[in-house]
This record gives C-alpha cells, sequence and structure tokens, in this order.
C-alpha cells in the first residue's frame, strides 16, 4: 500500500495478525550488551503478546531458546497494542530500535528501513527462511529485499456467538451488508447487544471502513487511492455512509467509546463472556476472548465481511496482516539465530497447538484442529484479493488519519466525506 513492494502481485491474500497483548519499558536493543565480560550476549526482544496462553509460551519458548545457547539471554519487553505503537514511534524518531521487535510490515516499516534501523534478512536467513510459505513473507518485502521473518498469517472477520443469533432468529451468518444489518436489527430486538467495539483504541473501527471500502471500490481501488494519495472516489465516500448506517442503529456496547479492546470489560470480554453477540477481528479473537472473559466454546462461529450489494469488491477479497519479527541494523548474530529458532518447525507447531495461530511453514499446517481457525485458514485460501492492515500499510501519519478520521465517524463527529478529505489531505501532506 504505501509500499510499492506490497501492492497487489496477484498473490492469494494470506498473511497476518497482530498477535495481541504485553510487560514494561526499558532501554532498547541498541543498548543490548553484545559481549558481557563472561563472553554473554543480551537480546532485547520486543513483542505485543500479553494475553494468556500466549504470553507464557513466549516467555517459555525465549526460556527454552536460552537452555539452547548458553551464551544468550533474551531480555522481553511485552507491550499492549497502542502502547507498543506508541513506544515504536518515538523509537523510530530517536533512531534507537530494538534488537528484535514486532512488525506487520508495510509502510510503517518502509519508513524504518528507509531511515536506514532495520536490518536486511535477505543474505542472512536464506538458509531457513525460503523454506517458509512466501505468501506470509510478502509484507515484509521491500524492493525485493527481505526486512521481516513472519510468524503467523491471517484475517479479519466476524467472530459470533451462535446462540445469540439462534435466539434472535437468525438462522445463518449475512452474506451481505443489508443482511448484515437486519441481523443488527434482529439482535436488538431480541435484547441483545449486536456489536462490541473498543472504541478507545480507535483501530477496531478502522476495520469496519477498511473493508466496507473494499467491499464498495475493490481491493484494487483502494491500492489505487494509497498510490495516488486521494481517497475521495466516490465509492470511498460510500464506505463511510455505509458505517454510518450501522451506527445509526446503536449497535455496540454501552459506554464503547471509552472501551478497550483486551481489558477485563472491553470488546473482547464482552464477546466472551456472551454480553455481546459479534466482534470484527482477528484469528486470534477466540483466544483473548477467553483470556479476558469465560470464551463461547462450541457457540463460537466466524464469517467473512459481508459484500456491498452494487459494489465493486468480492468477499473473497479479505483485511488483514501478519505477525512479525525485524531486527535493529547490526544486531547481533545471536538475534538472527533467534528470529531462526522461532520459524523452526518445532517452534510453530508448539505456536499453532498453543496460541491457535496459523502456521507460516507448510509443513505444519496439518497441525490445526480448532474449527474456526481452519475456516480462517480457508477463507484465506480462496482468496482473490489482499489488503494489508491501513494502519500499519500506508505511512505511519495517514495510518494514523485513518484511525483517527473513522473513530471521529462512529463518534458523531465527522461525515463520510470529511473522512475521505481528511485522509487525502495528510496524503498528500506526507508526498
Amino acid at each position: 500500500m504505501g509500499d510499492p513492494a506490497l501492492s497487489r502481485r496477484g498473490f492469494l491474500a494470506v498473511s497476518a495478525a497482530a498477535g495481541l497483548g504485553m510487560t514494561a519499558l526499558s532501554g532498547c536493543g541498541g543498548d543490548s550488551d553484545e559481549g558481557s565480560s563472561d563472553g554473554t550476549t543480551t537480546i532485547e526482544w520486543w513483542n505485543i503478546t500479553t494475553t494468556q496462553p500466549s504470553k507464557d509460551v513466549w516467555e517459555a519458548l525465549a526460556k527454552k531458546f536460552e537452555a539452547q545457547n548458553p551464551k544468550v539471554k533474551v531480555k522481553i519487553v511485552q507491550l499492549e497494542n497502542d502502547a507498543y505503537k506508541s513506544k515504536m514511534t518515538a523509537l523510530t524518531a530517536s533512531g534507537k530500535l530494538p534488537d528484535i521487535f514486532h512488525t506487520w510490515g508495510g509502510g510503517v516499516l518502509k519508513q524504518q528501513v528507509d531511515a536506514g534501523l532495520v536490518e536486511d534478512l535477505t543474505d542472512r536467513t536464506k538458509d531457513w527462511s525460503d523454506s517458509l510459505l512466501p505468501v506470509t513473507k510478502e509484507p515484509y518485502l521491500i524492493d525485493e529485499k527481505l526486512y521481516g521473518i513472519p510468524f503467523d498469517m491471517g484475517m479479519i472477520g466476524f467472530w459470533y456467538n451462535k446462540a445469540l443469533f439462534k435466539k434472535a432468529g437468525i438462522a445463518e451468518p449475512p452474506t451481505t451488508w443489508s443482511g448484515f444489518l437486519d441481523a443488527v436489527g434482529k439482535l436488538k430486538s431480541a435484547g441483545t447487544t449486536p456489536i462490541a467495539l473498543a472504541g478507545k483504541e480507535k483501530w477496531p473501527g478502522m476495520y469496519y471502513w477498511a473493508y466496507l471500502a473494499m467491499r464498495t471500490a475493490g481491493a484494487e481501488a483502494v491500492q489505487k487511492a494509497s498510490d495516488d494519495k486521494d481517497f475521495t472516489a466516490p465509492e470511498l465516500v460510500q464506505a463511510g455512509e455505509h458505517l454510518q448506517q450501522l451506527v445509526d442503529l446503536q449497535p455496540f456496547q454501552k459506554g464503547f467509546l471509552g472501551a478497550t479492546y483486551s481489558g477485563p470489560t472491553g470488546q473482547a470480554a464482552a464477546v466472551g463472556n456472551g454480553k455481546a453477540a459479534m466482534e470484527l477481528m482477528g484469528q486470534w479473537a477466540p483466544i483473548v476472548q477467553a483470556d479476558v472473559g469465560k470464551g463461547l466454546g462450541d457457540d463460537l462461529g466466524f464469517f467473512p465481511f459481508p459484500e456491498v450489494e452494487g459494489g465493486k469488491g468480492a468477499i473473497t477479497e479479505v483485511f488483514g496482516g501478519g505477525g512479525g519479527h525485524a531486527l535493529r541494523r547490526d544486531a547481533p548474530q545471536a538475534a538472527v539465530d533467534f528470529l531462526k529458532f522461532f520459524s523452526s518447525e518445532p517452534t510453530v507447531l508448539e505456536l499453532v497447538k498453543k496460541t491457535s495461530v496459523l502456521p507460516v511453514l507448510p509443513s505444519a499446517e496439518n497441525a490445526i484442529t480448532d474449527p474456526n481457525i481452519k475456516a480462517v485458514q480457508a477463507q484465506l485460501k480462496a482468496a482473490t484479493g489482499f489488503q494489508l492492515y491501513l494502519d500499519q500499510a500506508y505511512a505511519p501519519a495517514v495510518g494514523q488519519e485513518v484511525n483517527d478520521s473513522v473513530a471521529a465517524l462512529i463518534a458523531g463527529s465527522k461525515s463520510a466525506e470529511q473522512v475521505t478529505a481528511s485522509i487525502t489531505k495528510v496524503a498528500k501532506e506526507e508526498q
């Protein structure tokens, strides 16, 4: 998107999720002790895995790596999604990144690469990174060079409570936008909150506008808007108008504008505790729902974002992204070794079985047992178009404006036209 290496290459969509979660701030990888007096190398690993069981699984993997590499210590910094993005923006401006850090690829990674802050991994990982599914590496390719190593892949879709749908008389998940709005009405009539939304964090709301833009204008047109730095096309305005239709139905939980995503009273908890019927989220949703709430078990289902009647996009065009790791420039060999360890089949199988990620190795695909995760994988394999998360695909200022403007529309302070005008203004300023 903001990065030509991410423009549509005709690849069947796949990429992958923000894995969510995280601990404390400290100094940065540039301070890592690459050679202490006892010969120990310390590498600093920043990630966003704060929810359980993923948090403990990742910490255990770090200890396992240390056991296999006695001269290496892994210092983990785990931060919640928004805090991580904010801190990394500041670190990028300071020119000092951690040894190993979470990345979604796209325009944000490109900005860090252009600033000379990120290690080119093409040659340093070639002997093992070639075994990864090619499509999972797409968000981290810039000018044909590899700057990140994926650890999962996925897409955004609707996670829903089958029991609440049945109670409201909804026999099947909707496949059209009008059908979706009708389902929202039925849920409200049945006394159920239709949708949980983390309004405070903004990025979950962005998913709605992004998908509606893809459905009304088509994935290629969303790409063109980014290339041309002009988001004012009528179809993109229509995306906001369709979102306004939804907002007008008042579908979200009480207090949603102040709600977080993974807090005890936030979006994931509302769905996981059966207090809301749906959320639009990535494949990590079930594990977060169960961590901060009770989890829905067999009552949890998944369906793709509906088509918009008369729109130019298809239901098989998907929106999502990859979770990966990048290294600061001139990171020690121990950091490269850690990425190799994290991408090895034993680690990937552990991540699939214990944290429900979609695997980046073809040999691990059969390890998926969760029917909903299988459903996500099936959608991805059948995808005819792909769009990376807008707040990662675009230059950081543009991505932030998308999040802010869409949040303003949902809050009632911006119109559909003002959303596209604001995004266009910032995009042109970034030229």
